[in-house]
C-alpha cells in the first residue's frame, strides 16, 4: 500500500520532453525496476482494479474538455485513460524520476506526450505553482504523505470541479497489514510510512476547501474510491 510522493535529492518540470530543475525534496524515490515492472503490468493488464474504478466514476461525471492534475501519478495510468476518453491535457507530479521517466516513455508510445506536463519533486513543496485542472487525482497517495492534511488542503485549492482519490478502508485487516507494511519499510530503512486515513476526517477537510463528497466505491478488501465534487 505505500505509494508515490517518496521523492529523490533532485526535482524537475518536464514539458515535450524538455526538463527544468525544480526545488530538492527531502524523500528517496522508487527505482526503475520498481517502475519498469509497473508499466509491464499496465501494458498487459491494465489500470489497476481501484485506479479502473477511479477512472470509472470520474468519466460517469463527465471528462470531456476537461483538464487533468495527477498527484502522486505514477507510471501515468490515469492521465493516459482519461486522455484517451476526452480530457484536454494533464499535468503529472510525481516525486520519482523513475516513475516519471516510465509515465513519458507510455505517453510517447500513445503520442501523448505534447498534452502531459511532467513535474518532479513534492506536490506540497512545487504547489504554488502548479496551475489549478477541472479535476485533481490522487491514487493510493493521501495514505503515505507525512502530512495528508495539508497535501488535501493543498491539491483541494487546485481542483476547480471534481477531486478523485483512492485510500486504504479503515478496517482491522488493512490496518494489521498497513502495520506490517511499515515494520518491513523500518527495516529497510526507509523514512516513508503507510497509515489509513479515516475517509469522514478527508471529508472534513475537504469540506473545508468547498468540496462535499458524491459518491464511494469499496474495491476488494482494502481499497476505497471516493469522488468530490465543488459545491
Amino acid at each position: 500500500m505505500t505509494r508515490s510522493l517518496e521523492t529523490r535529492p533532485a526535482g524537475h518540470r518536464v514539458q515535450g520532453g524538455e526538463a527544468v530543475k525544480t526545488s530538492a525534496s527531502p524523500f528517496e524515490g522508487y527505482d526503475e525496476k520498481v517502475a519498469a515492472a509497473e508499466l509491464r503490468r499496465y501494458r498487459k493488464k491494465g489500470p489497476n482494479p481501484w485506479t479502473r474504478a477511479l477512472l470509472e466514476a470520474l468519466q460517469a461525471e463527465g471528462v470531456q474538455g476537461t483538464t487533468l492534475l495527477d498527484i502522486g501519478g505514477g507510471i501515468g495510468a490515469i492521465q493516459h485513460e482519461l486522455l484517451a476518453v476526452g480530457v484536454v491535457s494533464a499535468t503529472s507530479v510525481d516525486a520519482s524520476s523513475a516513475y516519471l521517466a516510465a509515465a513519458r516513455e507510455e505517453s510517447d508510445r500513445h503520442g501523448l506526450s505534447g498534452r502531459i506536463t511532467y513535474l518532479h519533486g513534492d506536490f506540497v513543496e512545487l504547489a504554488p505553482s502548479v496551475p489549478p485542472a477541472d479535476i485533481v487525482t490522487l491514487d493510493r497517495v493521501l495514505n503515505v504523505y507525512p502530512d495528508w492534511e495539508r497535501l488535501a488542503t493543498l491539491s483541494a485549492e487546485r481542483a476547480r470541479r471534481l477531486y478523485g482519490i483512492v485510500i486504504p478502508r479503515n478496517t482491522p485487516f488493512v490496518r494489521m497489514v498497513i502495520s506490517g507494511i511499515n515494520l518491513m519499510l523500518r527495516l529497510k530503512r526507509k523514512r516513508i510510512r503507510a497509515a489509513v486515513v479515516p475517509i469522514d476526517a478527508i471529508d472534513r477537510v475537504l469540506e473545508a476547501m468547498g468540496f462535499r463528497r458524491h459518491s464511494s466505491t469499496r474495491v476488494g478488501p482494502a481499497w476505497q474510491v471516493a469522488i468530490y465534487r465543488r459545491m
